[in-house]
């Protein structure tokens, strides 16, 4: 690991100005991703901006029909919030099944997005649900947000500062995770919302993706028999160790299906 500048700011404002014109600084916050990448070396930033002295990035709260989570809030944060757990059940499951206990106390919401693994867990409650990511300086949908593996809308030296997650009528979320890390090698994340049926999946491909032919048949009954027969295809899915490109399209009818009977 080579020598970096480390900068505690206490503000937003304060934060973004150090990220100004450094092409190759990276904003810090829990560090469960950014740090493994540091050590192997993956990524040489000249300097780190941590986040965890910015008081309003950790706030969560009920704000008319959303929820928003600042992008420090914890993963266990997020669990254990009464106003999560009230407003939409589904989420703080979610998080709740990150990882194991030491991740889910350091790792975060916004650090999570950002990051933009196709197998976590979060980009598919964003999804499905149809969040909007606010950062310093705009509001993103969330159908605008997960542009490729690893990659999202924000720029260089973009910060996100807060996700608002819109009240489902229902939601639920079923994984079938990796034995050792807990990543989804397929997640499903289905929410009946003011707008329709939206259907996420994480861990099958590149990226975070809805599922159209999914959210049609369910548009029209909200049933797990409704998804017989559709098949999903996988020619663009993962295939490793864990699971070949076929069997994660056949867990995606499984979840999808334990998500429907988990809808509350």
């Amino acid at each position: 690991m080579k020598d970096f500048a480390f900068h505690r700011p206490t503000t937003i404002k304060e934060a973004i100005a150090l990220m100004h014109g450094r092409a190759d600084g990276k904003f810090l916050a829990g560090g469960q991703s950014l740090l493994p990448v540091l050590k192997l070396e993956l990524a040489e930033p000249s300097g780190l901006v941590s986040l965890a002295h910015i008081k309003e990035l950790h706030d969560i709260r009920v704000d008319g029909h959303n929820v928003a989570i600042g992008a420090l809030a914890t993963h266990d944060q997020v669990h254990r919030s009464h106003d999560v757990h009230k407003a939409i059940p589904a989420l703080a499951m979610l998080a709740g099944g990150i990882g194991d206990a030491q991740v889910r106390n350091r790792g975060t919401l916004g650090g999570s997005v950002a990051h933009a693994d196709p197998a976590a867990d979060y980009p598919a409650a964003v999804l499905g649900l149809g969040a909007t990511i606010v950062t310093d300086r705009r509001k993103v949908a969330a159908d605008d947000f997960f542009t490729g593996l690893f990659t999202t809308a924000l720029a260089a030296d973009e910060l996100v500062t807060a996700v608002h997650f819109p009240v489902a009528k229902r939601a639920a979320y079923a994984k079938f995770a990796h034995r050792a890390s807990k990543y989804a090698l397929v997640g499903v994340f289905i929410a009946e919302t003011a707008h329709g049926i939206r259907v996420a999946v994480t861990g099958a491909g590149p990226k975070v993706f809805r599922l159209t032919a999914y959210e049609t048949a369910l548009g029209k009954k909200l049933a797990a028999a409704s998804l017989d027969g559709i098949a999903v295809p996988h020619a663009d899915f993962n295939s490793d160790a864990e699971a070949s490109a076929e069997y994660r399209a056949h867990l995606i009818g499984v979840m999808a299906k334990r998500a429907i009977q988990a809808l509350a």
